[in-house]
């Protein structure tokens, strides 16, 4: 198990745990008490650690490298996925995957950003970070679900659009601001879930809905607590306090009016009992799309519109 920077005091405790596991299996000496005792420090030790997190421990929960990415949450909730491919111009962007899946009987179109386990795997998935094509692509799934009439859900998790030459070339921030236009219009449910890591217009791309959540682990922010420390202090130590200052967790989120939702996760994070989380997202998603398929598909427009024009605070002179 890869344990992060700050869940170290479970570190030694596994470290006997194991010890006397071994032990136990030789069958020498009965350490089954000893063993239910350190289960329940381990635990103990987590719900202390996870109390209260920060919001850098956070992003670190949400970069875990075990935790669950978009395949993994369609395998795990949906059945007879049909991955579809292409924005019908340039390519496939590997970094966006999508297609008609069923959410028990409800048919529904899912798509979202895919990170890569490996090093060779997050080459080919440019690490989460789309191309124009990935959103050109994802569009044109969302109005293939619009013409057959079936609920979207996206799956946001990703550090940005991608910031190559070639991308700006291809139109990056064209494709992110007509997907922002036209998702704001698709007369079918959307619903948006940040599973991870969600920064600035590479997000907020696939980020439009008429329900948006966000995992408890995750984040969502204009730039990243890295990059926000750079330009500010010249500098990746201030990360931290980068972090505080963007108020980029799900709590933050939903006190300034941002998201709808937080979504618990396992104790641990959504990684360490992935079926749980799996399970736990399901309901609420079949949850939003009941509600969601009550509403004519005008007063889901006009809902969606006015929810994001009564974002923020503005004063009129």
């Amino acid at each position: 198990m890869i344990l992060l920077d700050f869940e170290k005091p479970i570190e030694e405790l596994m470290e006997q745990l194991e010890k006397a596991q071994a032990t136990h299996e030789k069958g020498k000496v009965d350490m089954s008490d000893t063993i239910e005792q350190l289960e329940g420090k381990i635990e103990q030790t987590r719900k202390n650690l996870y109390k209260n997190l920060t919001g850098w421990q956070k992003v670190q929960v949400s970069r875990h490298p075990d935790r669950p990415y978009t395949l993994d949450y369609i395998e795990g909730m949906t059945k007879n996925f049909q991955e579809l491919h292409g924005d019908r111009n340039v390519g496939d962007d590997k970094a966006i995957v999508g297609g008609f899946a069923q959410l028990d009987n409800i048919p529904v179109m899912i798509l979202g950003h895919q990170k890569g386990r490996n090093t060779k795997e997050r080459q080919y998935r440019n690490f989460g970070m789309a191309n124009p094509e990935g959103y050109r692509k994802a569009m044109r799934l969302m109005k293939l679900a619009e013409k057959f009439n079936r609920p979207i859900i996206t799956l946001i998790d990703t550090p940005g659009a991608s910031p190559g030459l070639e991308a700006e070339e291809r139109g990056q921030g064209e494709a992110i601001a007509k997907n922002l236009m036209e998702m704001a219009v698709l007369k079918v449910p959307v619903i948006c879930i940040v599973i991870g890591e969600g920064a600035s217009g590479g997000a907020l791309g696939i980020g439009v809905g008429d329900r948006i959540a966000m995992l408890e682990n995750s984040w969502y922010s204009v730039i990243s607590p890295e990059n926000c420390s750079t330009i500010l202090w010249r500098s990746w130590e201030y990360k931290e306090q980068a972090a505080e200052a963007l108020k980029l967790t799900g709590t933050d989120m939903l006190k300034n009016g941002l998201i709808d939702k937080i979504i618990k996760e396992p104790l641990g994070g959504a990684h360490s009992n992935k079926e749980a989380m799996f399970k736990t997202l399901k309901t609420e998603l079949k949850r939003m799309v009941k509600e969601l398929k009550e509403l004519t598909p005008e007063e889901l427009v006009n809902q969606r519109i006015e929810k994001f024009s009564n974002m923020g605070v503005y004063e009129e002179l």
